[in-house]
């Protein structure tokens, strides 16, 4: 939080950006309290940010992300993860990047973890059975995450992460809010496909960047997560490519994904520190 009312080029205290000098953009920031019992909305009070407080039941990512954005009033709504920091220029940078593109319907700023390497999933090919097949038996991330590609390179690509996804309003009205059959993880893969057949481009601008704690969430409760994120898969997979497969594919895809999942599980069992995806 602090990383966010720290940032340059804009204002969240609803002042006109013309009267105040250095700001070039004004923003509000909503947060979506998914059922927390730590105090973290009392927290949040006592802090005086200048913020919007929602409180809600954990409905999941999706859900929860989309009562934000029926809250907000902006002409660009902003995705970003608790477990984020962000660099003091991100936010001005993405938005002029957006203003001066208007083919570019969502866009995402490069993503680091915490140890200073690329997350991986800030950019990303459509998951389809045979690039998933490769990535998840196989190890090869290249035809999912451009890996084949270098990092510094702005470029159009499938899909950004919900970590930081930057959309227009007048495409959210366009192809409507986060799929909530996703709890969470997909969410942000479906939005893009959505955005691109709308015919918008999306778009990975690494020129800024954020770190990204990644994994502070479903690292609570791993199991849970890893069921989410096969649940995921396989919903994705049929809302998109189910109808465009004979029968004994789809079957395999689903037998491939939930046989990923119980193994693992049982890996997990033994792991001191669980994986849900990197």
């Amino acid at each position: 939080m602090p990383s966010v009312f720290g940032s340059e080029g804009i204002s969240f205290d609803k002042i006109d950006p013309s009267t105040s000098s250095g700001t070039n953009f004004v923003g509000e920031v909503i947060v979506v309290d998914n059922g927390s019992s730590d105090g973290t909305l009392d927290w949040l009070k006592a802090k005086n940010y200048q913020l919007k407080a929602v409180g809600n039941q954990n409905n999941g990512f999706a859900a929860g992300n989309n009562l934000g954005i029926r809250s907000s009033s902006g002409k660009y709504i902003l995705l970003l993860n608790p477990d984020t920091e962000v660099e003091t220029g991100t936010f001005e940078m993405m938005l002029k990047f957006m203003d001066d593109h208007p083919e570019i319907g969502i866009s995402g700023c490069k993503v680091v973890k915490g140890d200073g390497k690329l997350d991986l999933a800030c950019r990303r090919r459509f998951p389809n059975p045979w690039n998933s097949f490769k990535r998840l038996f196989l190890l090869s991330n290249q035809d999912y995450n451009y890996t084949d590609t270098d990092e510094n390179k702005s470029m159009e690509v499938d899909s950004v992460m919900g970590a930081f996804l930057l959309i227009r309003k007048t495409v959210i009205d366009q192809i409507g809010l986060l799929d909530e059959k996703f709890f969470m993880y997909g969410e942000d893969l479906d939005w893009c496909w959505r955005c691109k057949e709308a015919g918008f481009k999306v778009w990975y601008y690494p020129a800024t960047s954020i770190t990204h704690y990644k994994g502070s969430s479903s690292s609570k409760i791993p199991f849970k997560a890893l069921q989410w994120f096969h649940q995921a898969m396989w919903i994705f997979y049929k809302k998109h490519y189910k109808n465009k497969y004979p029968f004994f594919l789809n079957w395999l895809v689903w037998l491939g994904v939930y046989f990923r999942f119980v193994v693992l599980v049982i890996v997990n069992v033994f792991k001191r520190n669980p994986t849900v995806s990197k």
